[in-house]
Order: C-alpha cells, then structure tokens, then sequence
C-alpha cells in the first residue's frame, strides 16, 4: 500500500504571532499543533512551527495552537464550557485528525498549559492521534507516558514513541540546530502523516458506519 502526501491545503498562514490555515476539504489530514509553554523564547514553540511548517509544507491543514497568544483560563468545570471563549476552541479541536503536543518537562511532568487544555475536552479526542514533543534534559520519558495516559483515558491513539530534545544543544536562537533532532523529525512528521491518515480515515468509517466498535456511542 502506498501513502499519498496530504492534498488541498494551503500552506501554513501566520498572523500577529500566531500560525493557522483556513478550513480544509474534509480528506486533506488535518493537524492542530499546541505549543504547551507560555515562555516567550520557548525552544517548545520553536520545534512545534518547525513541524508545524513541514507538515503545511506537505499539504497538510495546519492550525497552531499558541496559549502565550491566545490565553486560555483555568479549567473550571462549572463554567468553563459557558465562556465565550470555549466554543471557537471547541471547534478547532474538534475540526482535528492529529493533535501534535508540546510541552517542558517541569518536574517529570506536563507543562500546566499543557494540561490545562487537555482537561477542558475528552470525547473530541476519540479516535484520533497524539503525538507528542518534549523538552526535557531528562529524555521526557515521564512526560510522554503521562501523556499516552491522557491519549488512552481519551480513547485516542498514540504514536508508539515521542520526541524530545534539549534546549541549547539541538535547538539555539530559534532554530533546530541539531542533526540528529532533524532526523528524529523527519521521522516524526512521516508517522504523523500516514498514520493520521490511516486513523483518520478508519474514525470517518466507524462514524458512518453501523458496525459495533468504541466509537459508535460517538455517532449521530
């Protein structure tokens, strides 16, 4: 079987800061990369516009995902589904095949930012790909099996590995320096692609479908 590259997007547009495309024909993969870091020099944000740029550069839908431009409030399960600021974000998420996830190790863990936006959805997740980025002198083993828990609490899938980096050695003065993080990209962006598709179009069967399978409690 061969895997064509994702069609019919254009290319990555950003604006005051931010990066997004406009809204994709409903085969082209589309990939919401959020960058889990509210540091202004975040090395995070640098390796996530880095895939981001690949993956829009290979006619995938692209939409970035930034919190230090796009605040989001601390989740609160008694009003955070009613702020006006839920329902556009609702969207997006939802509008996602693959969700690329960034974030600093602190402590072994998930970047609160990071987290924060994980707890405001669950059933949006279902069905579809996490592939994960950490930055983390420490390898981000913790960090990435924390999230492949959320992934599979989520009823999501998860690539079988994550990437991670350290800052100041693989990247410097906003860019990938390294060649071995390039490499480990490269690999990283292929996966996503096919094997976004792949769940992609599996989850669009199983919700037209009328077999029996765990994604049936989400059909219409």
């Amino acid at each position: 079987m061969t895997h064509n590259r994702c069609l019919g997007s254009p290319p990555l547009r950003r604006t005051a800061g931010l990066a997004r495309v406009n809204r994709m024909p409903d085969k082209s993969l589309k990939v919401l990369a959020v960058v889990g870091s509210l540091n202004k020099n975040s090395a995070t944000r640098v390796v996530i516009n880095h895939v981001a740029a690949e993956l829009a550069s290979q006619r995938c839908a692209v939409d970035v995902l930034d919190f230090l431009h796009q605040p989001l409030a601390l989740y609160n399960p008694d009003s955070a589904h009613q702020l006006e600021s839920y329902s556009p974000l609702k969207e997006r998420v939802e509008h996602a095949d693959v969700y690329v996830l960034g974030t600093p190790d602190y402590h072994g863990s998930i970047s609160s930012a990071l987290k924060n936006f994980l707890d405001h959805f669950w059933h949006e997740f279902a069905g579809k790909l996490f592939a994960t980025i950490v930055a983390s002198h420490e390898k981000g083993l913790t960090v990435t099996d924390q999230l492949r828990t959320v992934a599979r609490q989520c009823y999501a899938w998860s690539l079988p590995y994550g990437v991670s980096f350290v800052d100041r050695e693989d990247v410097r003065e906003g860019r990938v320096v390294s060649d071995a993080l390039k490499k480990r990209l490269d690999m990283f962006i292929r996966d996503v692609r096919v094997y976004g598709e792949l769940l992609a179009a599996q989850r669009r069967a199983d919700l037209s479908g009328t077999d029996a399978g765990f994604l049936a409690r989400l059909r219409k």
